[in-house]
């Protein structure tokens, strides 16, 4: 008896099923319809997004610290990071925070761009600010917002704008749209098992996309390098100015001690050996504090070379060929897809909803 039953309900289901195939192809010219519309406002939407150009930077680091030596690998072995401990180091993680910082964008700004093509040369702040090209309903858009700014006061804009100079964190609306736009426009990924970074920067231009790529990168190996080698500058700089002195105080003993034994020759006293005694002393203690200073200067100049990070080019900025997006056959197959599964659920709502009439 269970047999027989799931028999009869799969032949059942079986019947349901042939059923709403037969009902989706009687209604197969306005599917065909839907389609049709569909693809023809596909195809006006994928043409109507600006086409942009991606280009891919990828670095490497290389590491040459305490890790290399036998105490940085008994270290690892328990589990201690001397290199972590030794450097003032910087977590990957933070990289996309400085790309996004302001200070950084607002450096981006007077950068010089160029498209031979398009025949621009300009500041990339000027060509984020005239040269973007937009859809069409994005004017549709940001009509009610450009209304409202007519009314508003330019020269209230003005004087802040003035006031720039003075007070630097004080940005435009303008400013601030700009910086918008190269947040979305840059993007850092860091792969935190390898420390593979790398950098990608979207634009409507090819050449001002690997440009900006590699300006990018270069202004973020600085900053690493700045803030890693920080401490270590510093502790350089005073290394430089204790040696210069002690420089400069052995010098003197060494004149003092010799202008005494030229002015004294042939002298025998016990009054002059005390005081050549003292001199020599003098001279002798000087030399031990200037031979050490040049130690540590030797030994802060090898630090700073140590805890500067190298990063190797993997891929370096290349001006791509194609553009990254719009994907115009992905934008296609969905529209019609949509289009196809919403006609069918309208069929198959509709017979639900007017069946008992």
């Amino acid at each position: 008896m269970d047999n027989s039953n799931k028999n009869i309900a799969d032949q059942e289901q079986e019947i349901d099923l042939i059923e709403l195939v037969k009902k989706i192809w009687s209604q197969w010219r306005l599917i065909l319809k839907v389609c049709a519309i569909a693809l023809v406002v596909a195809i006006v939407v994928a043409f109507s997004i600006p086409k942009t150009y991606t280009t891919k930077v990828i670095l490497a680091p290389e590491s040459n610290s305490a890790k290399g030596s036998s105490m940085g690998q008994l270290a690892a072995l328990a589990g201690i990071n001397l290199q972590a401990q030794d450097m003032q180091d910087l977590s990957p993680d933070v990289y996309p925070n400085i790309i996004n910082s302001t200070p950084f964008l607002m450096g981006l700004f007077d950068i010089p761009v160029k498209d031979s093509q398009k025949q621009i040369n300009t500041s990339l702040y000027n060509y984020l600010n005239k040269y973007q090209k937009k859809a069409w309903w994005s004017y549709i858009m940001n009509a009610p917002s450009k209304l409202i700014g007519l009314f508003s006061s330019k020269d209230s804009t003005k004087e802040n704008a003035g006031d720039l100079p003075a007070l630097p964190l004080i940005i435009t609306k303008q400013q601030s749209y700009i910086m918008s736009v190269l947040t979305n426009s840059i993007n850092v990924d860091v792969d935190k098992k390898t420390g593979v970074i790398t950098l990608s920067s979207n634009m409507q231009s090819a050449e001002i996309s690997a440009l900006i790529a590699d300006t990018v990168t270069s202004y973020l190996q600085n900053y690493i390098i700045s803030y890693r080698t920080k401490k270590a500058r510093q502790d350089l700089n005073f290394s430089e100015a204790l040696f210069q002195d002690a420089k400069d105080k052995y010098y003197k003993a060494q004149q003092a001690y010799a202008a005494y034994i030229d002015e004294n020759i042939g002298i025998i006293s016990a009054q002059y050996r005390t005081n050549q005694d003292r001199l020599q002393n003098e001279m002798n203690l000087a030399y031990g504090i200037y031979n050490q200073m040049a130690q540590q200067l030797q030994l802060a100049k090898v630090k700073v070379q140590d805890m500067t990070p190298v990063y190797t080019i993997v891929q370096p900025a290349v001006v791509p060929l194609q553009e990254s997006s719009p994907k115009k056959l992905l934008i296609v197959i969905v529209f019609i897809f949509l289009a196809a599964v919403s006609v069918c659920g309208w069929i198959f709502v509709k017979d639900f909803l007017f069946e008992g009439k």
